[in-house]
């Protein structure tokens, strides 16, 4: 058996025989313990060159399995996206998989798609490499791609050779880093000028007869695979949708370039720099994912005598992909020059205007100009390269450090652009901070020496109104009732309206919160319902974190406690919040801006006209209609869910009946002495002796961040769910004494005598919490326009409310999105027809 270094010449040597145009293209990484060639494939892992005309690395594959008299496997998996794998990027992906599927199909290539979506690209693709004579993929230079690269070739022990899918001048061609635009073109002039007047030879291994590969991977259905299904299904981002007009797949691409190509390229130069005008490709996510040749590109806008528009694909792009290939960590502010770091640091104390990442990521600035940017980003996942320069460079201004700087801009780019984590798009960002750049005097505050590019000044060159239309245009208006202003049911609406739907929200109570809601009189305010939430979910923790920057909550860091038979011990600590001032004020912020009809009690759903309408009934018993709505989403509780959609969505209704709900009935009790209890908060155990069978916990209200201090002690009682049931139909007077006895006994089994209250009144809560736990989150009959969510379907806690919410929007907008794609489909085949 050859070693290592033999087995690493052998396979060397083979690559050396290949075509100049593949061999120059390709990297060898790894050494096989057992020898190249004992495997039964080749094996092309297929990431971001999501093609079969003019890929390098699917054609070396091929030329290697031919010369091998092996099988070749061509492999995709949903593993790896950018570190946000979020509806909106799956969703590209799979369909660029699904175009793929099509034309590997065409030419009898076996092809394997692991549809499961792990946050480490480890599973199907060990099994597979390990199996392998060698594993071709991309040469992808930004993280995380060359680390799996290199880890996937010590897991398995295989050799991986790494292809240039993506630069006409290949990154094995260029020596060094280059640090500005104009060295790095004219050290590549000579290369350029030769490879975009030359034809991309035939590739003949492509037709040579393959047999089919066991390679254990389900197969797919890829014509009746419902996409927006099984993304809602994946336990992924589910806030950042699809967007509904710009497809994945090489025929959408290509249509995306002729059309270009046919119409604008000659103007490009002339409108490029307009983001008022359609004057720019849109190919940036199309060839982030190689669904489109960049060399096919550069061909043919050469052949067309386009300059301005070559110096952007050849210049600009592949300087940012040969300088991520040699900067590692190119998402560090180490990655910038040092005269920039140098300037960026002496104005770190400059003062400026944190803006929090939600005010930021929704565009809410106030500045116009840049919150269009951000809201083109949010939206439509694209930002114009020009304005994108601009949008980069207000963000210093807005955070905190130039480190927190660099890693929002990294954060917004790669959560919600389609070519998120792409070289160009590192490139694009750090030139923001001076990288590629020189320096610039006189300093500014904050930039320092980097080049100043001021909101204001770019506004007054562009139309802003024909900027805007462009940013808020829709592929498809979409109206939608939400039934419920709970935590789930604002959630939805939010992200609903946030990616321009039209949304109206209805509310049988008096305001907005559910059980998140608090309760205000002469005695001050009662959080009657949730005392706290945690942020176990990474989706969830990052809203948290941004809603303590802008102040709507606050870490809740009381004596926490739980009483049992031997009395309280310290309860286990973790991180629990509470929003501030109130805990309703969590659901008024997410409310903001939203249409919500409170006191409308929705009795009804029809269908009329071809839309849904929603009947609702005031507090007088006066009833209104409200029409027109595309869908109806419900966040009301399980039974509520049940019974009103049982005549318009039976399927879903019967899923919701299966789901109890427990009642409970709370203690809102107020004292001018402060109780002695050893705790703020406390959990009390079935085993408590006196009243483990009556109370389910004790929350200290006055104790909590921002509430009122008064003087008075604000406590909130809640009695168990069996005891609650017991006293269902009972009136509030006649259970409040016996809950303020309880917690009378509580004190005393504690050694404490509780004070008199000043005022106890109590609330029943109906249906507080469900029998269940885990669960899809949400659900959508997408054929009839009918869904629902709540924190019934996921949990009991407050980020199972809010995820639930967040699951049925994306499910919404996922849909929808795919019915503008497959109109979209059916009059591209009308016109090849």
């Amino acid at each position: 058996m050859p070693d290592d270094a033999s087995d690493h010449r052998s396979l060397g040597a083979l690559l050396a025989t290949l075509p100049r145009h593949l061999s120059e293209r390709a990297a060898l990484v790894g050494a096989s313990g057992r020898g190249a060639g004992d495997g039964g494939y080749i094996l092309y892992w297929c990431h971001h060159a999501m093609r079969v005309r003019e890929n390098p690395a699917l054609e070396l594959a091929a030329e290697l399995a031919v010369r091998k008299r092996v099988p070749l496997l061509v492999f995709s998996s949903l593993a790896g996206a950018n570190g946000h794998t979020s509806d909106r990027h799956v969703t590209f992906r799979l369909q660029g998989f699904r175009d793929l599927a099509g034309q590997l199909a065409a030419h009898g290539i076996p092809y394997a798609c692991a549809l499961e979506a792990p946050r480490r690209p480890e599973g199907a693709i060990d099994r597979l490499a390990a199996r392998a004579a060698v594993v071709v993929t991309e040469d992808m230079p930004a993280a995380p791609y060359p680390d799996w690269s290199a880890s996937l070739a010590r897991r398995t022990g295989r050799p991986i050779v790494l292809v240039d899918t993506a630069c006409v001048v290949p990154m094995n061609k260029v020596d060094g880093v280059f640090d500005r635009a104009f060295a790095f073109r004219d050290a590549t002039e000579s290369e350029r000028g030769q490879r975009v007047a030359s034809p991309w030879p035939r590739c003949e291994a492509l037709d040579a007869s393959w047999p089919m590969v066991d390679h254990g991977v389900p197969d797919v259905a890829w014509q009746s695979l419902d996409i927006a299904e099984l993304v809602a299904s994946l336990d992924i981002d589910h806030a950042v949708p699809p967007v509904a007009d710009t497809v994945g797949g090489t025929a959408a691409g290509l249509a995306r370039w002729e059309s270009f190509r046919d119409t604008r390229l000659a103007d490009y130069a002339r409108d490029r720099d307009d983001a008022a005008l359609p004057g720019v490709s849109r190919l940036s996510a199309y060839l982030h994912y190689g669904m489109v040749s960049p060399l096919l590109v550069a061909r043919e806008a050469h052949a067309r005598g386009a300059a301005k528009f070559l110096e952007e694909l050849l210049v600009w792009r592949e300087l940012a992909y040969h300088w991520c290939r040699h900067v590692a960590d190119h998402s560090s502010i180490d990655a910038i020059p040092a005269w920039a770091r140098r300037t960026l640091a002496q104005h770190a104390a400059d003062p400026r205007g944190v803006h929090p990442w939600e005010r930021l990521a929704r565009g809410r600035t106030g500045d116009r100009l840049w919150d269009l940017a951000q809201r083109s980003l949010l939206v439509h996942g694209e930002l114009h390269n020009n304005v994108r320069m601009t949008w980069g460079k207000a963000v210093p201004q807005w955070t905190r450090s130039p480190e927190e700087a660099l890693a929002t801009l990294i954060d917004l780019n790669n959560r919600y652009a389609l070519d998120g984590s792409d070289p160009a798009s590192y490139g694009g960002l750090l030139w923001c901070l001076g990288l590629f750049d020189r320096a610039f005097a006189p300093e500014q505050p904050v930039l320092g020496a980097v080049r100043p590019r001021a909101t204001e000044v770019h506004a007054q060159r562009l139309d802003l109104e024909a900027f805007a239309e462009s940013v808020q245009r829709r592929a498809q208006p979409l109206r939608v009732a939400v039934v419920g202003a709970g935590i789930s049911g604002l959630a939805c609406a939010r992200m609903l309206a946030d990616h321009l739907a039209e949304v109206t929200v209805f509310e049988k109570s008096r305001g907005s919160g559910g059980r998140m809601s608090t309760r205000r009189g002469d005695y001050g305010a009662f959080d009657h319902g949730a005392q706290y939430f945690t942020a176990r979910d990474a989706r969830f923790a990052h809203m948290v974190s941004s809603w303590r920057d802008e102040g709507v909550v606050a870490p809740w860091n009381g004596r926490f406690a739980e009483v049992g038979a031997s009395g309280a011990e310290p309860l286990e600590q973790c991180r629990r919040f509470v929003a501030t001032p109130s805990m309703s004020a969590l659901c008024k912020h997410l409310a903001e801006g939203l249409a919500i009809h409170c006191n409308a009690r929705v009795d009804s759903i029809e269908r009329r006209d071809g839309a849904w309408s929603v009947r609702t009934v005031a507090p007088d018993g006066a009833p209104s209609v409200h029409g027109g709505f595309d869908l109806v989403l419900c966040t009301a509780p399980a039974p509520q869910t049940a019974l009103l959609l049982g005549a318009c969505a039976p399927t879903l209704a019967a899923v919701a009946s299966r789901v109890a709900m427990r009642a409970t009935w709370s203690m809102m009790w107020a004292s001018d002495r402060r109780a002695a209890l050893p705790f703020d908060h406390a959990e009390i155990l079935t085993g408590a002796a006196g009243v483990g069978e009556s109370l389910a916990w004790v929350s200290r209200i006055s104790a909590k961040p921002g509430r009122a201090d008064d003087g008075l002690d604000r406590w909130v009682v809640l009695a168990r769910p069996e005891w609650s049931e017991e006293r269902l139909e009972r009136a509030p007077a006649e259970v409040c004494p016996d809950i303020e006895r309880a917690f009378a006994d509580l004190g005393a089994t504690l050694g404490v005598d509780l004070p008199a209250p000043i005022h106890a009144t109590a609330h029943r809560w109906r249906f507080a919490l469900a029998s269940r736990e885990g669960g899809a989150g949400s659900m959508l009959d997408t054929a009839s326009g009918i869904g629902m969510a709540g924190d019934w379907m996921r949990g009991t806690r407050v980020e199972d409310a809010y995820l639930s919410g967040i699951a049925l929007a994306g499910r919404a907008l996922g849909a929808a999105a795919q019915r503008v794609h497959a109109a979209a489909a059916c009059r591209a085949a009308r016109l090849r027809r």
